[in-house]
């Protein structure tokens, strides 16, 4: 993990993700998930390029497993891009870089 994409637990979702004034990316994600470490530097890199304008953080679904079935979480890693506390849009499944960041620009 780094300092700018950061997990959260569950307790700490409504002050973070819903209540943030800038757009939230969430990464549901799991520790013994495979794509879910492969897409980890590509979110790395996007938290770089988007500082400012979007905050990125993770959600591990096996410590949050309400969490995950209040959104309807059913694979990792599910990508939910909340905006005003609103889920704007999702991806469900690893990604090349660009066409992350084009889902991004595109909801942004």
């Amino acid at each position: 993990m780094s300092e700018r994409v950061v997990p959260i637990a569950e307790r700490d979702f409504e002050s973070v993700v819903l209540e943030s004034e800038h757009p939230v990316l969430v990464d549901f994600w799991a520790s013994w998930c495979g794509p879910c470490k492969s897409v980890a530097p590509t979110l790395e890199s996007l938290a770089e390029e988007y500082e400012g304008q979007l905050k990125i953080v993770k959600v591990d679904v096996d410590e949050s497993p309400e969490l995950a079935a209040r959104f309807g979480v059913r694979g990792v890693p599910t990508l939910m891009l909340f905006v005003g506390g609103n889920v704007e849009a999702s991806k469900v499944g690893a990604m090349p870089r660009a066409q992350l960041a084009a889902f991004l620009d595109a909801n942004l």
